[in-house]
């Protein structure tokens, strides 16, 4: 039984096509493309909007060169944030679980910050090894404690979003699984389980947002830090 729990992140198969591709895949099909028409219909309208406004929210801290990333930005956002939400669906699979997918965008778009960094003022990426102040003794050891807190900051990306996500629905199936069980014998606490259970998946909506959210702000600070 509790390996079981751990079954529905494995990546199956169904004649021979993984099923984490087309579940990667398939965010891009749900969202309607925009026309050329004059006036388009309400959910471009308020896709638009949503884009534009949470675009114009992470691009306010950033200078003109940070800019270019907003399409990029967006884009992993709304994939991010969409397929968390699929992965609450009874009978679906969440990629975002499995931290090899989670490390691929981490690791590439934090090593683009870093090398954007490097190579327009490398003197104040540099710099953020070691703060203005330090006494001379501690200088090699706050250097070293530096680069390692850089290079670890996209494992905490991949982990942080890994972790959250794998952990809401091991609580979300335990629950679940509690309540089929005591529906027979206590309806009255199968009940109230099932209350909870109602809560926690609301909570597990507000997570996947919130997560996705997270991810891209991050990205963006390591790009403050470096145009």
């Amino acid at each position: 039984m509790a390996m079981s729990f751990f079954d529905q992140f494995a990546s199956t198969s169904y004649l021979g096509i993984p099923l984490i591709a087309i579940a990667i895949a398939l965010p891009w099909v749900l969202y309607p493309t925009s026309t050329s028409r004059w006036v388009n219909n309400r959910l471009i309208t308020i896709q638009g909007w949503f884009v534009n406004q949470f675009t114009s929210q992470l691009m306010l801290p950033l200078n003109l060169g940070g800019h270019k990333w907003a399409l990029l930005m967006a884009s992993l956002m709304i994939f991010l944030i969409t397929i968390n939400m699929l992965g609450l669906l009874p009978y679906t699979f969440t990629p975002t679980t499995q931290l090899s997918l989670n490390m691929g965008f981490a690791v590439p778009l934090w090593l683009a910050t870093v090398i954007i960094g490097m190579r327009n003022q490398p003197t104040v990426a540099l710099g953020h090894l070691l703060p203005e102040g330090t006494p001379i003794p501690l200088i090699p050891v706050l250097i070293i404690i530096e680069t390692i807190s850089l290079f670890i900051r996209p494992l905490a990306l991949g982990v942080r979003l890994t972790a959250n996500l794998t952990a809401g629905h091991l609580l979300i199936q335990l629950i679940a699984t509690a309540v089929f069980v005591l529906l027979p014998m206590m309806p009255t606490v199968a009940i109230l389980t099932a209350a909870v259970l109602f809560l926690l998946t609301l909570l597990e909506v507000a997570v996947a947002m919130i997560q996705a959210y997270v991810f891209v702000l991050l990205l963006s600070l390591y790009l403050q830090e470096n145009v």
